[in-house]
């Protein structure tokens, strides 16, 4: 039998979103913002050559460039002001958030409430300028080593660094106001744009090369399926479940006795999200785009980074699929589901695992479960992400997919769809209570009414 929420939410409407005056405005509200990111992405940094970076682009089409521009939403390609994206910030979040696992005292922190969470983020804010200054001054150097600057010298790369960890900062910062006052996560959603800004691209340049022979009809039809069979593949795997059987006794609060019960601790196949494999492509990214700009330039050690870690590589795929494996466990048992404090929290509330000692036996039952469900999500990690990118290499394909983009899209897409769903049932679920009190307030007017005392 279908929940109360379920049946609220096949009662939901074009006409109940019309009615949401709140929702309506932080869709509006995010919809602006996420425009003003796009703007920026065609804003160039000071000093830059176009006519040099668009021929080092027509070069350089189809190679380690597209992969970048894909988590930057085209701005490293132009060298906007936002050609860092907001990979800088991402990378410095995850930092801290291991870190906060491994530490104890900023574990300790965490426990503390608003007042912890809140320096927290100050680390993770001092982490993205540490890294994006880092990441601005390498790329300005390569710029250098390009010969795609008017002008090179301190003067430039001061200028560059300064435009670039601003614009990485104005990013965060725009992610932030989309999480408080818009709708989904910004952070997010902001990657989510700048990958679906450049699909349109990929893809003209996709059929372009069927259209001229370059790929046969049946590759290019073989690639979109491949391509849907992935989409939906990944939504399957990211909403299944492994649901863990809880339950709870007869219990007296002051003189109220209340029945037990039985629930479900949901598990999921990938608890760690799309973190991994963007952790994953975080740590590639600085050693390929410097790379990329250096050219002919590059040192023999950047010659060899190329050589071994470009795309389709046999040493790039492994350490990616390692990468990736590694961070689904060591981030879903020390962040997104750590089952000690699961295990205390069970206890806490006195819910237990049938035929499982609550405490230590919990942990180690769930410990035990998580290690086996890991290892069909690491598997489903590292098959999707490279997958697409085997594929690539071998049909020499110039346009970019990649496996990451694919689980972003779809994860963003889920819980952005789920919290517009949330805020629709809240809207009408205030609107009934205020039916039901409107309704009370007659009724009971009607009453008074009746049962007043006759005038004499």
């Amino acid at each position: 039998m279908a929940s109360a929420a379920e049946q609220m939410a096949a009662n939901l409407s074009w006409r109940t979103f019309g009615k949401a005056t709140e929702l309506r405005q932080r869709i509006l509200f995010t919809i602006g913002l996420l425009i003003i990111y796009r703007i920026g992405t065609y804003i160039p940094v000071p000093g830059i050559d176009g006519e040099a970076l668009r021929d080092f682009l027509d070069q350089a089409a189809g190679g380690i460039g597209d992969m970048i521009d894909v988590f930057t939403g085209g701005a490293l390609g132009r060298m906007g002001v936002f050609a860092l994206g907001i990979m800088p910030y991402i990378s410095a979040s995850i930092i801290v958030q291991l870190m906060t696992a491994m530490v104890p005292a900023l574990e300790q922190l965490k426990k503390e409430g608003e007042q912890g969470r809140k320096k927290i983020n100050q680390y993770t804010r001092y982490g993205t300028v540490l890294l994006a200054t880092f990441q601005a001054y390498g790329l300005a150097v390569s710029l250098e080593a390009g010969e795609l600057v008017t002008d090179g010298g301190w003067f430039f790369r001061a200028a560059c660094v300064i435009t670039l960890v601003g614009g990485t900062m104005f990013l965060m910062w725009l992610g932030e106001q989309i999480t408080q006052r818009g709708i989904g996560n910004g952070i997010s959603l902001i990657i989510f744009v700048g990958i679906i800004a450049e699909i349109p691209g990929a893809l003209a340049q996709f059929f372009t090369l069927g259209r001229s022979g370059d790929l046969q009809t049946f590759t290019v039809l073989g690639i979109i399926a491949m391509l849907l069979g992935t989409l939906t593949f990944v939504v399957f795997m990211e909403r299944s479940l492994r649901k863990i059987h809880i339950q709870y006794p007869r219990r007296q609060v002051g003189m109220k006795v209340y029945d037990g019960g039985s629930s479900h601790l949901p598990i999921k196949v990938n608890p760690a999200g799309v973190i991994p494999a963007i952790f994953a492509s975080s740590l590639l990214l600085l050693p390929t785009t410097v790379s990329t700009f250096s050219g002919q330039n590059a040192g023999p050690v950047m010659t060899w980074i190329l050589a071994m870690f470009g795309p389709g590589q046999p040493l790039y795929l492994l350490f990616f699929a390692a990468m990736i494996i590694f961070f689904t466990y060591f981030y879903t048992l020390n962040v997104s589901f750590k089952v000690d404090d699961v295990a205390d929290n069970l206890k806490n509330q006195n819910g237990f695992v049938p035929g499982i000692r609550p405490g230590p036996k919990t942990a180690e039952y769930l410990e035990y479960v998580t290690n086996r469900i890991l290892v069909l999500g690491s598997a489903y990690l590292a098959l999707v992400v490279l997958l697409p990118e085997i594929v690539r290499t071998q049909l020499t394909i110039t346009a970019y997919f990649g496996g990451t983009s694919i689980l972003i899209i779809v994860s963003v897409g889920m819980d952005t769809v789920q919290q517009v769903q949330s805020h629709l049932l809240a809207h009408q679920y205030e609107g009934l209570i205020e039916k039901s009190q409107l309704r009370g307030r007659k009724s009971g007017g009607s009453r008074n009414k009746r049962k007043g005392p006759a005038r004499r």
